[in-house]
């Protein structure tokens, strides 16, 4: 089925294609590039801000610690910096602009900035970005408080708030006029200074009002998005949640099959051109997530334990896959197949504490950048041959990394 719908996003993407004529554009605007690269510093904290054809640092901006997660908005415009351990998020201007103007795109540069607004919460861990907006949890609140990028950009802090049950680590996702939010499972007695384990998922609508049931999904931890599916990883499967119409969202859990090794999903990435989720399953294994199918698992064994992956924006049917033996690999999806493979830094082990700094991966158009926080770099290769195609020095310890940017008209 997942060929099928590879099929028909090609078939599709081919008649949308820009009729001739019908462009609006003047005979001396300019169609440009722009490519940024956003590093986090494991090591003294702060952001690192790249131009990834200068191969150049751009600015560099202080965060009160280091960023556990480093998340852009859909537009690409912000980026928000969260600081798990400082209670804290501070937002960045990536000074991109990208438009849509049907048969284009505009492309507007300008400097970088971080922004004057400074979020600060209880324990802020998942900034979930959805259509101009982004929602933040903070697991020692127990509560999302939802940011407007433009409110954001314009130095304001003004939000509204999605509450849950009680303190856990947690997350919230918007679905139409309705809200999916993680429940604690506040039978389990915990220790003093703990949080609850998650029980499961409930959906809320807009006055916070729990609509149906608390759907279980034991130890819910990972969350992704394609082709408005809502994916949640759980000890029992992959919860799945969609819309029809104005109604409440539909829950359903994908169950593992009995066939299936001991392990579980854990993190997930959806596609963006075609409906589907990519998940770790284990140490090891990536598993494709196709819930149109009978079996919806395609386990994709790796040669060792991976460390990062990513799918490819661009080109939809590849993922990239750092392993802790240095290794970066392009695997098929449509195959499940590793089809190239590239040593690009020495082996990083995934023994440790999870915040110990490895390497991380990005795509920018035609090239995946790999962090190597041991060599204070950002390796960069082709992302068709895994060619070099140079490095960039990075001070501190190159972490976290985002690539944002593309080509358009600058008018």
């Amino acid at each position: 089925m997942f060929k099928h719908v590879v099929q028909a996003a090609i078939i599709s993407g081919a008649v949308l294609m820009p009729v001739l004529g019908v462009s609006v554009a003047r005979a001396d605007d300019e169609t440009k590039q722009a490519w940024r690269l956003f590093v986090t510093d494991q090591q003294e904290g702060g952001v690192t801000v790249l131009d990834l054809e200068q191969k150049s640092v751009i600015d560099r901006f202080a965060t009160k610690g280091y960023v556990t997660h480093l998340v852009p908005s859909q537009s690409g415009r912000t980026l928000a910096a969260v600081q798990m351990d400082h209670d804290v998020v501070n937002m960045i201007d990536s000074g991109i602009e990208l438009s849509s103007h049907r048969d284009h795109s505009d492309l507007e540069i300008h400097d970088p900035a971080l922004l004057p607004i400074t979020i600060a919460g209880k324990r802020p861990v998942h900034a979930v970005p959805d259509h101009g907006v982004f929602y933040i949890f903070f697991d020692g609140e127990g509560a999302a408080k939802v940011f407007d990028e433009g409110d954001l950009i314009a130095g304001k802090s003004v939000h509204k708030t999605v509450t849950g049950s009680a303190p856990h680590h947690g997350v919230v996702v918007p679905k139409g006029n309705y809200h999916l939010i993680s429940e604690p499972n506040l039978a389990v007695e915990t220790k003093p200074g703990s949080l609850p384990p998650r029980l499961g998922l409930k959906v809320l609508d807009q006055d916070g009002k729990q609509v149906g049931p608390v759907h279980t999904c034991t130890g819910l931890h990972g969350e992704a998005s394609s082709a408005g599916v809502t994916a949640f990883g759980c000890e029992e499967g992959v919860i799945i949640a969609y819309q029809n119409g104005d109604d409440a969202p539909t829950v359903e859990m994908l169950p593992y099959s009995k066939d299936m090794p001991e392990g579980r999903v854990g993190h997930l990435a959806g596609g963006k051109a075609m409906q589907f989720f990519l998940g770790d399953y284990g140490s090891d294994k990536l598993v494709l997530i196709d819930r149109t199918e009978q079996n919806p698992f395609h386990l994709i064994n790796l040669p060792v334990r991976y460390v990062h992956f990513i799918l490819d924006p661009a080109r939809v049917t590849i993922a990239y896959v750092f392993t802790e033996d240095g290794y970066l690999h392009a695997v098929d999806l449509l195959d499940g197949k590793i089809v190239r493979s590239a040593q690009i830094t020495k082996p990083y082990s995934k023994d440790g504490h999870w915040r110990d700094p490895r390497p991380r991966i990005a795509v920018a158009g035609d090239v995946v950048s790999v962090t190597d926080p041991r060599e204070h770099l950002v390796r960069l290769v082709d992302a068709e041959t895994f060619a070099n195609k140079g490095e960039i020095p990075v001070d501190g310890l190159p972490f976290n990394i985002v690539a944002l940017g593309g080509s358009g008209l600058s008018h």
